[in-house]
């Protein structure tokens, strides 16, 4: 079949792709060399699918039903195979070439079927964003516990500092072009200064948590997926999860005070302190806020920027 990547990913790479990469025009062969490899039976693309990967649903040579996910390079996917195999389906979906990972990612350096996941099928067309939002939240939390673990002793991932410490480079560059920024992203770095001058504890994380990374599966009612995995502290993590449905929020009249209710709430149910729950959430959306205006997004930059300003 013809594997077609979705607007949405075209889109999303469009605006992040350095010069000269050719990811997007390779995928289609290596989609079918990955597909021919595994003898896998091709479904369909998934449709919207993600912003950062090609997910195809498929069926093993055995009938089981499984996702093939592929992915640049950019995008990290073997850091999201290690932490995979590290949560072994705890609140995770499953990786289904456990014992394949370590010859694939030899053969990926050599530019052979580089970035390529087999993944347990969950209900992709039915995510924790299809609750009521109270109980999306509490779904959606309790997933994201399952997943603090203490990351392996000799890990490959990158930590919530040096990850930050690249997103501030690029907050500090935007703010030097647009001064109507600048106040909001003076306020995340010293706040980003304070957070981590005494972190509290080194937690594998997912790193880009929401409500619709979490997905209806079978094996459990609820299971994340597509994590950027970073260790440090869990505020980090459960900070994205505060801004979800930010639309929403922005649309209330009671939008600055659902915020702070929902940080309160949030921080009390996972035990985490409220300060730097509210630290990281203001960072977050500053440094997405930012990003998004970078790219053209002028509407979701205005509408994080917004949210930013409550905290």
């Amino acid at each position: 079949m013809a594997f077609e990547p979705p607007r949405r990913l075209v889109r999303a790479l469009g605006e992040t792709a350095p010069d000269g990469d050719d990811w997007l025009a390779k995928l289609p062969e290596v989609a079918e060399r990955a597909v021919a490899r595994r003898e896998l039976a091709v479904e369909r693309v998934q449709v919207p699918g993600g912003r950062s990967s090609l997910v195809v649903l498929v069926r093993t040579a055995e009938g089981a039903p499984a996702v093939l996910k592929l992915a640049p390079r950019r995008a990290r996917p073997e850091s999201e195979r290690a932490a995979l195999a590290h949560w072994g389906g705890r609140g995770a979906v499953q990786l289904r070439d456990v014992e394949g990972g370590a010859a694939e990612a030899a053969e990926g350096a050599a530019g052979v079927d580089e970035g390529v996941l087999l993944l347990e099928r969950l209900h992709p067309d039915v995510s924790v964003r299809s609750l009521p939002e109270a109980k999306a939240l509490l779904e959606a939390a309790g997933t994201l516990r399952r997943l603090w673990v203490e990351p392996p002793a000799s890990h490959p991932f990158e930590t919530v500092a040096e990850r930050t410490g690249r997103q501030a480079e690029a907050m500090r560059a935007g703010a030097a072009a647009d001064a109507e920024i600048a106040p909001l992203v003076d306020a995340a770095l010293a706040v980003r200064a304070e957070l981590l001058a005494e972190p509290p504890e080194r937690r594998l994380l997912h790193g880009t948590f929401r409500q619709s990374k979490v997905l209806a599966g079978d094996r459990m009612p609820w299971l994340a997926v597509g994590p950027d995995p970073v260790v440090g502290e869990s505020a980090f993590d459960l900070a994205r999860l505060v801004r979800d449905r930010v639309e929403d929020l922005i649309a209330q009249p009671s939008g600055a005070s659902t915020t702070r209710r929902r940080i309160k709430r949030l921080a009390e149910s996972l035990e985490v302190d409220q300060e730097r729950l509210r630290g990281w959430t203001l960072f977050r959306a500053v440094e997405s806020g930012v990003r998004a205006r970078r790219v053209g997004r002028e509407q979701d930059a205005e509408l994080l920027l917004e949210f930013a300003g409550w905290l």
